[in-house]
């Protein structure tokens, strides 16, 4: 936790700003799975009464709990958010101090959740003026499709094989929140429920580092590409739907639908 930004509270956005404004219904219940990004951490710690000058006369002390707030996690989601739902335009330039002001914190954290935006490739640093939002193109979200298949196709075609139904069907939820997300036409609430059930899946190969590094390549394809191409309601229902359809198939035991819906899912990605 940034020791710098501990002791912040994130204010709300004032309303005419659509930036980081809180998460949708859907998403309310997060994490989002990153150490950075969590809300909050709880510290119970017991402080003997001689500690503050008075007496005890033996009696225990009362357990006091300090609330502690993770700014730069909570901006860092919400620019995420702000970025998969198109609210952060492709080619602009952001200042920390004013996207600060929007949030209601100082530049700090806002400056810090930046810098791990841009290591993570979704925004490129400016000298003396702030943030410029990646502006990607079609080629760049095909090199990400073709990278994330080389990783999960293999993977999740040896699981179709090994792993048994019943354990496809806990997933059942999951694969459902996606279509309920997608349903909602909301690019950001849906991208969160899409990157869960992918982790849930590959979490099957018992692989830790492998779903760290498919999700980070799952997120980074989740951003919009430039020109103003965001994710259309109809294209996010038919990516959930594939979800539900690869369920089936592999509750079923039917691995040639169950390869099919795989490989045709990120081939769809691709385009």
């Amino acid at each position: 936790m940034d020791q710098g930004s501990a002791r912040e509270e994130v204010r709300p956005p004032t309303p005419y700003v659509s930036v980081g404004a809180p998460p949708h219904a859907p998403s309310a219940a997060r994490p989002t799975g990153d150490a950075a990004g969590a809300a909050q951490a709880t510290v119970t710690a017991r402080v003997p009464e001689q500690a503050r000058g008075e007496h005890t006369h033996g009696e225990p002390a009362a357990p006091r709990t300090v609330q502690r707030h993770s700014v730069r996690g909570q901006i860092l989601d919400a620019l995420r958010a702000a970025l998969v739902g198109g609210e952060l335009t492709p080619g602009e330039v952001y200042s920390a101090p004013a996207l600060g002001t929007r949030f209601g914190v100082s530049a700090t954290p806002v400056r810090e959740a930046m810098q791990q935006l841009a290591l993570e490739g979704a925004v490129e640093v400016v000298p003396n003026r702030g943030f410029r939002i990646s502006d990607r193109g079609p080629r760049q979200l095909a090199e990400l499709a073709e990278v994330r298949a080389l990783i999960e196709v293999p993977v999740m075609l040896r699981l179709a094989r090994t792993v048994p139904a019943a354990h496809w069907g806990r997933l059942r939820p999951l694969a459902e929140a996606t279509v309920v997300a997608a349903a909602t036409g909301d690019p950001a609430a849906y991208a969160e429920r899409d990157r869960a059930f992918h982790r849930a899946v590959l979490a099957l190969s018992g692989n830790d580092q492998l779903v760290a590094v498919a999700d980070d390549l799952h997120r980074r394809s989740q951003w919009p590409l430039g020109g103003g191409h965001g994710s259309r309601r109809a294209d996010l229902l038919a990516d959930a739907r594939e979800h539900t359809a690869l369920l089936d198939a592999l509750v079923a035991r039917d691995l040639t639908a169950a390869q099919s819906l795989v490989r045709g899912h990120f081939d769809g990605a691709e385009t």
